[in-house]
């Protein structure tokens, strides 16, 4: 049996209310310098508690839509379909204002992700990388910004993301040159930490051994007017104000136990329970 679904994978616009919501000089001067901007704990706790038990569910019920990326992580992409609960994040009122100053025009949401990264008792990982190239058109070199959002504490003893700080006016360098001048930070904060760092900018998941699990939410967003960052994530239609990233499609899907769960999905707005 075969069914068909009306989906694609695209942009969604995001049509910004807040436009009179600024961000301090410092905030701007400082994500010049380094490449990365540390928004502090974000999430009241009730958002908090709502978002990490979305998570436990997602991890639990839908461990189909998991897989295993790079040293040890699992993610699931399809997050707007198994838990339509995350768009919330995409939107937080408190990204927007730093997001769409340092973006400094449109922007457009790319992809979300959860991220789980279990207990380990292996070697110190690093996997120093650049998701995309620098965009030398825009004012900070920025084409993408990544949200990363821990629904875990995250210290020395666990698990982190690091991130090697660049200034938009130095010199890009080889991965081991970038290391011996811009060194490393660990990243560090309790369950409800966020940051926004330029995607082009050397980084890692730190993986260290730890009995800790670390939980997060990943959110990428671009330009309207560039290249859509990936096709990692379903986008139902429903979601907000859409703008195209590639040509509409309609897919022919078997019916795996991906679909089957996907054919299964609540109306918007609903969650799974």
């Amino acid at each position: 049996m075969n069914l068909k679904f009306n989906y694609a994978i695209v942009s969604i616009l995001l049509t910004i209310d807040e436009r009179k919501m600024t961000m301090n000089k410092e905030d701007h001067q400082f994500f010049k310098q380094n490449g990365y901007l540390p928004l502090g704990n974000i999430l009241t706790q009730a958002e908090l508690a709502y978002f990490t038990q979305a998570f436990d569910r997602d991890h639990t019920q839908f461990a189909d839509h998991w897989h295993r990326v790079g040293h040890h992580q699992t993610v699931n992409g399809d997050v707007l379909v198994t838990s339509p609960d995350f768009d919330q994040v995409i939107r937080h009122p408190k990204v927007m204002a730093p997001l769409q100053n340092l973006m400094s025009g449109p922007i457009c949401f790319s992809e979300i992700s959860l991220r789980h990264m279990s207990a380990y008792d292996g070697e110190l990982h690093r996997s120093w990388h650049r998701d995309r190239g620098h965009w030398f058109s825009h004012p900070l070199r920025t084409d993408y910004l990544q949200l990363m959002v821990y629904l875990t504490d995250v210290d020395e003893t666990t698990h982190c993301f690091s991130i090697s700080p660049e200034s938009a006016a130095e010199e890009i360098l080889d991965r081991g040159s970038q290391l011996q001048r811009g060194g490393m930070v660990d990243l560090y904060g309790s369950a409800g930490t966020c940051v926004l760092f330029n995607v082009a900018v050397l980084h890692t998941a730190t993986t260290r051994p730890t009995t800790a699990a670390r939980k997060s939410i990943q959110v990428y967003y671009g330009h309207t007017n560039r290249p859509h960052l990936s096709e990692i994530t379903y986008i139902p239609y429903a979601f907000g104000e859409i703008t195209w990233s590639q040509k509409h499609e309609i897919f022919t899907v078997s019916l795996t136990g991906k679909q089957r769960s996907i054919s299964k999905r609540p109306k918007i707005g609903q969650s799974y329970r």
